[in-house]
């Protein structure tokens, strides 16, 4: 692959980002890699909150990864990459890079940090969802802060084991089996110290038996966090018309088609990346109407406010919705 094999112009997400290259890669398992990128002059890179994500740029293309260091003093960002056959090509990218390639990156960014007045910290991943949970976990060892995790993945398909047996020793319990694993989780949620913050990341359906199992025991919500992978199938959607304050245009939402999709077609350029209603760049203001609010950036205070559009995904309750755009 050359150094230019993954570009092709700059994406919005990685605009005033880094260019780096690739110092490794290595196989954590079947499906899964690791990368590791430098700056090519070896200047040490930006720092960042444990938890982060880094944008890269495949073609036309960008996708968030998470990002496995502390981010105290990185010389290197790694990331790990699940292969996804018939996907949109990021993975397939990714999994294609080589040492000496160069590609675009943003700065990383943080929509999963670790709270800062926790005591301990409750790490709960499946699969490729262990990923942030080593930047927590390393995090956590370098400030002395209490940190256990359970680590949940299919016999012979867990990434980073050796990694997470190194970092947390007896504070990491592996599951393979489905019946042990809900056992595990009963006895982490029922047997927790004062102060403890619970983290949970993986597919969606595993997050949802991890965050309902913890309400059922009294955990309040404000305890519990969570990072999916992107959003769920949504349906069409009914049409609505939206009105843009500023240029003073009103154009047509079909079912079916995302508010995104219908500003950029009349030229309207809209910061955007997952495309999911997972990573906020694609928010918009709302001066008038009642946002259907289908994404999973937002909290549930900010979507009562109606204030804020993730267009990517989120629709209009209302026959007519404003933007101040």
């Amino acid at each position: 692959m050359t150094t230019t094999a993954l570009e092709a112009g700059v994406h919005p997400a990685v605009q005033q980002g880094l260019h780096l290259e690739v110092a490794a890669v290595s196989i954590q398992t079947d499906s899964i890699i690791s990368i590791t990128f430098k700056d090519p002059t070896g200047a040490p890179l930006p720092r960042y909150i444990p938890g982060s994500h880094l944008v890269v740029q495949y073609g036309g293309g960008a996708n968030a990864y998470s990002l496995t260091g502390s981010g105290s003093t990185p010389s290197e960002y790694t990331i790990s990459v699940l292969r996804v056959e018939g996907g949109s090509g990021g993975s397939l990218a990714m999994h294609g890079l080589a040492v000496g390639d160069r590609v675009r990156v943003s700065r990383p960014r943080s929509a999963f940090p670790p709270v800062a007045t926790a005591t301990h910290h409750l790490l709960i991943a499946a699969g490729i969802g262990i990923t942030p949970m080593l930047s927590h976990a390393r995090a956590a060892a370098e400030k002395s802060v209490a940190a256990s995790l359970l680590y949940a993945y299919r016999p012979g398909a867990g990434a980073h084991v050796a990694d997470a047996r190194e970092l947390l020793g007896p504070a990491l319990r592996e599951c393979t089996d489905r019946h042990v694993f809900r056992e595990e989780l009963r006895e982490k949620l029922s047997h927790q110290q004062i102060g403890t913050h619970l983290y949970v990341c993986g597919p969606a359906a595993f997050m949802d038996t991890v965050l309902e199992a913890a309400l059922e025991q009294g955990w309040p919500k404000s305890r519990l966090h969570s990072e999916p992978f992107g959003g769920t199938e949504l349906d069409p959607g009914t049409p609505f018309t939206v009105r843009l304050a500023r240029s003073g245009i009103s154009l047509e939402v079909p079912g079916g088609v995302s508010l995104l999709e219908a500003l950029e077609k009349t030229g309207k350029s809209v910061r955007n990346m997952c495309r999911k209603g997972v990573c906020g760049e694609c928010s918009l203001p709302v001066l008038r109407g009642a946002p259907e609010h289908r994404d999973l950036y937002l909290t549930e205070a900010e979507k009562a406010a109606n204030t804020t559009i993730m267009c990517c995904v989120s629709r209009s309750f209302d026959q007519e919705l404003e933007l101040d755009l």
